[in-house]
């Protein structure tokens, strides 16, 4: 079995319970009346909770799970899942292993593909909703109309991130206004000596960022409603033409010379010493930044700014770790503890997170920490009018990146990375209950 297969087959066995169903349609025959919320502080001694991360998303807990043991008396162990993070989750799910809580991608396609409504706590009446920014409660987190998300930090956006002290040691005094003055900039960067884009070939999650950037103004235009619908595919020349653009920007040399064996680490370091001007990332990028250098150092070096083919438009696309999902694990106890966690997470353990994370606030009466980076700032300012990503508005999510990685490595060719895409994802939404 090859590798998208293998992918393919644990979110087959994930959501195939609810292949039948209704994908979008509420569960009430296993959703219970009413969701009780603890208080977050109440006493918990005796019990011992796991939450699953990733390997960018392991230490974002930290802080809180410190303040909710004092406040409480639970034990809470981070698990670290392996990369990559969604397909062993899912692989892990389908077997019957099952966490308390997990970092999980809160869009509508990841949740089906973790069969939500068999498998996950619905998190309605949420004691914290009332507090969020009314612009992010309901952006993410819902299948149909239930609530199985708790979103923690701002929504990943797409966009470039880059080093100040390259662009103007080299004369660069503004962004580019669109990805054709992207391009035209990374060859006049190129042309002096400098390596434009850093990539992370080895790791492999990230390739698909420079795809989707492209497909920001088709994602408006209805791209990924086509998509859903069978009207248009991953073949088509609109996302064949992207994934063909990214290769072409490759074989030109734009990228680092390590691009097949670099990994996610190296591109911050590559950014932050500017042996690389620029990077296409997500805000999990610059949690990394943030362990490696301060407040001072990140707003003298690093800036962000969104592109898309007709201007500055990010793309959205929360990522598993801006939100958590607590499971269904059949001990009552557990599982009560599992909402009191989030409970005191965005509630009496919300102001410590965000000052040891420096990240930006989705709660309207807590205000940012004092030293959040501007980059930061400029990421989350970005969400409100960026285009949705595949993760966000397609109905199934299938293994682009990894297509794409095969790309980077020489063994898939666009068309063949397009077509097994597409048949990914003709499989995936079949067996959700989506496609015929």
């Amino acid at each position: 079995m090859n590798r998208w297969m293998a992918a393919t087959t644990a979110a087959l066995l994930t959501i195939g319970l609810a292949a039948c169903t209704d994908p979008g349609a509420g569960d009430t025959a296993t959703e219970p009346a009413a969701i009780t919320w603890p208080e977050p502080a109440a006493k918990l001694d005796g019990v011992k909770l796991t939450v699953w991360a990733a390997q960018n998303s392991n230490t974002v807990p930290k802080k809180v799970i410190e303040g909710f043991q004092r406040a409480t008396g639970a034990s809470v162990q981070v698990v670290t899942i392996p990369d990559p993070y969604e397909q062993g989750i899912q692989t892990k799910v389908a077997t019957g292993d099952k966490p308390d809580l997990a970092f999980w991608q809160p869009t509508a396609s990841m949740l089906t593909a973790i069969n939500a409504k068999t498998n996950l706590q619905p998190l309605t009446g949420a004691p914290w909703l009332d507090r969020l920014d009314p612009k992010l409660r309901d952006i993410t987190g819902l299948l149909g109309d239930v609530r199985y998300a708790a979103l923690v930090t701002s929504p990943a956006v797409e966009g470039v991130y880059y080093n100040r002290e390259v662009f103007a040691a080299n004369g660069v005094t503004a962004t580019p206004k669109n990805f054709e003055e992207l391009i035209t900039l990374a060859k006049t960067l190129k042309g002096k000596g400098i390596t434009p884009f850093h990539e992370m070939g080895a790791d492999r999650w990230a390739t698909q960022w420079w795809v989707q950037v492209q497909l920001a103004d088709a994602a408006r235009s209805g791209l990924w409603d086509r998509i859903n619908t069978g009207q248009e595919k991953f073949t088509d020349p609109t996302i064949l033409g992207a994934i063909k653009k990214y290769q072409e920007l490759i074989k030109e040399g734009l990228f680092n010379s390590d691009i097949k064996t670099a990994k996610f680490e190296d591109q911050g370091t590559a950014l932050l010493n500017g042996k690389a001007a620029m990077v296409v990332q997500v805000n999990s990028f610059f949690g990394q930044l943030q362990a490696k250098a301060d407040t001072a150092t990140l707003n003298s070096r690093i800036g962000f700014f969104p592109i898309a083919p007709s201007g500055n438009v990010g793309t959205f696309i929360p990522d598993q770790s801006n939100a958590l999902v607590a499971f269904k694990t059949g001990d009552a106890k557990r599982e009560a503890a599992a909402r009191q966690l989030l409970a005191y997470w965005m509630g009496p353990g919300y102001q410590d997170f965000l000052t040891d994370r420096n990240t930006v606030s989705l709660e309207t009466g807590v205000a940012d920490p004092a030293g959040v980076p501007q980059a930061l700032l400029d990421v989350h300012a970005a969400v409100g009018s960026s285009a949705g990503s595949m993760q966000a508005l397609a109905v199934a999510n299938p293994d682009l990146y990894l297509n794409l990685a095969d790309m980077i490595a020489g063994t898939m060719t666009p068309e063949q990375v397009a077509k097994a895409t597409q048949d990914q994802f003709e499989q995936l939404a079949k067996a959700a209950g989506y496609l015929k």
